[in-house]
């Protein structure tokens, strides 16, 4: 109950062999970066297709979520940029600000539109350009970011801003798995972001991370942001298997496995609730069990893990005190079976 494989398909026959035919025409490794001999048609065709999955004009690839925000975040950012932040933005995202070293930056109160606005109206004449930065779906709680609402804002704070204002989403966690489609908070609100950061380590259940914008953001990612031009790509296998899911999720099935997790994501959240847990209710497949209490979270960890049921304690400092949690993650190869096995665990357990 802890794997961020969301869609279940990491062990899927179609899906390995996609990886392991790629592997055998083209080696296990790229033996470069990209712009020396690391490049390969199979990468070329997985950064189309994301583009077009998500409607924007290009797509770079990274080898992981965490150095696509560290790379896209720095390079961006200017002396004379502006960042505003979430508070409850994730780990990748606090230290590209910190490596950024921008002229100003700014912490919302976690989707405080009102709080945000205040911080749009304190930072302009701060700086000549303001990326307003945040997770599309937050980890820990699985609540997504009100794109719609931050995008109107940001709107009508435009021109306090002589390069304007660029919205940056990490949306990690909802790429795959929110959404009718899968397309993510973007879909799930009906938001944009100008730059989305996706994963390919979560629902698509691979390694790697991209980043989706404008054709003249992505070219200038490509000659700017080091983590992109001094690491080696994720592998041909990974893109292989990665299209391969792209197929399954923009097919008739991705919407069955899709409506199937909030089913079973529904059915566990009533669980908890009436055992007399606190939860965060939502239709992402993260489902928190909050505790608030570090002792009681270990003890119920160890518990579960006796009983069968691998979970995830989280404890201070990953979240603030008094907001201990167990983080359940509902996938796409979990049955409505595994779901009352766990209710029925909880129930067992003794406070």
């Amino acid at each position: 109950m802890n794997s961020n494989s969301y869609l279940g398909l990491s062990l899927r026959d179609e899906v390995i062999n996609a990886g392991e035919a790629a592997s055998h025409s083209y080696g296990t490794g790229p033996g470069g970066v990209r712009f020396i001999c690391g490049t390969y048609s199979i990468h070329r065709e997985l950064e189309t297709r994301l583009a077009a999955f998500h409607g924007k004009d290009a797509c770079i690839l990274f080898s992981s979520a965490y150095m696509t925000s560290l790379g896209v975040i720095a390079s961006l950012t200017t002396e004379n940029t502006v960042i505003i932040s979430d508070e409850l933005n994730h780990n990748c995202i606090i230290n590209a600000m910190k490596l950024s070293r921008p002229a100003a930056k700014f912490i919302y109160k976690h989707n405080n539109m009102g709080d945000l606005e205040e911080k749009l109206n304190d930072a302009a004449g701060a700086g000549k350009r303001c990326l307003v930065i945040t997770d599309g779906v937050f980890s820990m709680r699985g609540d997504f970011a009100p794109l719609d609402r931050i995008k109107k804002l940001c709107t009508r704070f435009e021109d306090s801003f002589e390069e304007g204002i660029a919205t940056v989403v990490d949306d990690s966690h909802g790429v795959g798995i929110l959404g009718d489609n899968g397309l993510g908070t973007e879909e799930e609100t009906g938001g944009a972001a100008d730059i989305l950061i996706g994963t390919l380590g979560k629902s698509f259940g691979v390694n790697g991370g991209y980043v989706v914008s404008a054709m003249e953001v992505v070219h200038y990612l490509r000659e700017i942001a080091p983590m992109y031009i001094y690491s080696n790509p994720i592998t041909v296998a990974e893109a292989a298997s990665a299209l391969k899911v792209l197929d399954i999720l923009e097919g008739p099935e991705g919407k069955d496995i899709i409506k199937r997790i909030r089913g079973l994501t529904a059915r566990l959240e009533k669980g908890i609730k009436e055992i007399g847990f606190n939860t965060i209710e939502g239709p992402h497949p993260v489902v928190p069990l909050v505790t608030g209490d570090t002792d009681l979270t270990r003890r119920m960890v160890e518990f579960l893990k006796r009983e069968g049921v691998l979970a995830t304690g989280i404890y201070y400092p990953v979240v603030p005190r008094g907001e201990d949690e167990i983080r359940f993650q509902v996938n796409g190869d979990h049955t409505e079976g595994d779901i009352d096995y766990l209710i029925e665990l909880l129930k067992r357990f003794d406070k």
